[in-house]
């Protein structure tokens, strides 16, 4: 029942939304890859020529994963059943679901299993020091005291109070990343690079960096909110970036390189493509972004967030007055939209045979999966519909796809992965009142990077992508930053960056195989067609 009511919601919200599947009859008479592009894309290290990124919000990994690949599967709702020989994530065991050590301070705290009909949740709080606490020096047990908000709100929520940020989703529910994970490729050990909310994340997977930062603002903060977002000059919260007409009063900006640049300077072509980055009226030549756009409940929500859009935190790589390219002909080029455009332009290019080499996709925000404003299933919506669309093209023979998240949005994860970066701020609490180990031998010397932070599920969708695989290497979100690098041979960006140290992707693919079939889902059900 829950399935049907949302059908008739979905064909007005596909019809609103932009992720629209382009049938394969608009790549008619063109082989595995377009011609054009082989002969204009820049040299790679890998069979990878085009790489497109889909970074979603607010996951930790057990939130999606945790008993992958076992799902309850009761009636009525869509049905998962792993392939034989599954392997096995770093999940929660049974000692973890019915003895979790959450339970010292409430013997009722335990992790909990959240079906379909609960799939609208309230964000929890995942602030950098929040979640700091909540980690409890690696003993992982006060989640329900630090990062836990009740959902009041939510008559099918609310009995479970504080309990709620122990909420699980099986295989019935984020039934599309599930199969994508049988299909494709799942890392279980890849984190936050620092600890904290969105921007950090954003940042993260553009460059690695959330130092540098310059502490700006247009009017007075009266609040101090500001203050609390930047710290020892490095990016903790969310302030707005400064260089984006649709941004809050309160902003920072980040100097330096990001990877970007470094795709400017070696000819990469490459975009960030955002829901709602359309300005919906220009006044006095700013631009405004007030356009909504449907959840499947039907409900309307603002498309555009600015501080969910790393770029334009950066001077060199922002697009002020959210400028449209001049033609299909420039996304990927340098032009009056300087690689940053609204996400209906990435369909374009790549209906016209114009995918840049390095793509970032960042979905409206009623399909970006964050609680609050979207749910799993309008997340499952846009990323199944993207890549529907996606392995119709003829691009599909050279592409991978990376699925991954900004942060954890504070949801209970029982894994806390190395710290590799130790830092001493007033906003840092995992060992101790301000501390987060001794803060020695920092990169670039910069403090409030503490990390690695929450875990993040973390997919390969190619058809180079091992199938049915579960990777182990420890990975981070500059990991991406790092692939990009190493793909297109474009050196580090470095000074504090944590590309320097970051973990491989490449044990994911297997660059001998080439595995072409595409693997078509139902972007209601998440089942495969």
């Amino acid at each position: 029942m829950i399935r049907k009511n949302l059908r008739w919601m979905a064909a007005m919200v596909l019809a609103t939304n932009l992720t629209i599947t382009m049938p394969k009859s608009l790549f008619a008479g063109q082989g595995d890859e377009n011609p054009q592009s082989s002969k204009t894309g820049a040299p790679t290290t890998t069979p990878i020529k085009h790489l497109v990124v889909i970074f979603q919000e607010n996951v930790s990994f057990d939130h999606y994963f945790a008993t992958y690949p076992v799902a309850t599967n009761p009636a009525g709702e869509s049905q998962f059943t792993a392939s034989p020989n599954t392997p096995s994530v770093n999940g929660l065991t049974p000692g973890l679901l019915s003895k979790n050590p959450n339970a010292a301070t409430n013997s009722t705290f335990a992790p909990v299993r959240l079906d379909p009909s609960q799939n609208y949740t309230c964000d929890q709080n995942h602030d950098y020091t929040p979640e700091q606490q909540a980690f409890d020096s690696g003993l992982m047990d006060k989640f329900p005291e630090f990062t836990a908000t009740p959902c009041t709100t939510f008559p099918n929520l609310a009995s479970l109070g504080a309990d709620v940020v122990m909420g699980y989703y099986d295989g019935n529910t984020v039934t599309g990343l599930w199969n994508y994970a049988q299909f494709f490729a799942l890392n279980d050990n890849h984190f936050g690079t620092n600890f904290g909310p969105s921007t950090p994340g954003a940042l993260n997977v553009i460059s690695g960096m959330t130092g540098n930062a310059n502490l700006r603002q247009s009017i007075d903060d009266s609040s101090g909110d500001l203050e609390k977002d930047v710290v020892n000059d490095s990016v903790i919260g969310d302030a707005d970036p400064f260089y984006d007409d649709c941004g809050a009063p309160d902003q920072t900006s980040v100097y330096g390189k990001n990877i970007g640049n470094l795709m400017n300077s070696k000819g990469v072509t490459w975009g960030w493509f955002q829901g709602g980055f359309t300005p919906s009226s220009v006044t006095n030549g700013k631009a405004v972004c007030a356009a909504t756009t449907l959840r499947l409940d039907g409900t309307a929500e603002k498309a555009y967030s600015a501080h969910h859009n790393p770029f334009e935190y950066y001077a060199s790589t922002a697009n002020i007055h959210h400028t449209p390219p001049a033609s299909i002909t420039e996304i990927g080029h340098a032009g009056p939209a300087n690689h940053i455009y609204d996400l209906s332009q990435f369909f374009a290019a790549l209906a016209a045979g114009n995918l840049p080499d390095v793509s970032y996709l960042k979905a409206n925000r009623a399909q970006d999966g964050h609680p609050g404003n979207s749910s799993p299933l309008d997340e499952q919506n846009f990323i199944v519909t993207t890549l529907n669309t996606l392995q119709a093209s003829p691009f599909w023979g050279s592409t991978a796809v990376i699925i991954t998240w900004d942060d954890s949005d504070g949801w209970y994860d029982h894994v806390i992965g190395p710290i590799v970066n130790q830092s001493t701020s007033i906003a840092d609490a995992l060992t101790g009142e301000g501390a987060c180990g001794l803060g020695a031998n920092t990169l670039g010397g910069m403090q409030s990077r503490c990390g690695y932070g929450p875990r993040i599920p973390f997919l390969v969708i190619s058809p180079y992508a091992k199938q049915n695989f579960v990777d182990h290497t420890l990975i981070d979100q500059s990991s991406v930053v790092r692939f990009i690098e190493d793909n297109w041979s474009l050196g580090r960006i470095g000074v504090g960056s944590f590309d320097v140290i970051a973990g491989p992707i490449t044990n994911m693919f297997d660059f001998n195989v080439q595995h072409t079939t595409p693997v078509i889902l139902d972007p209601l059900t998440g089942q495969v067609k």
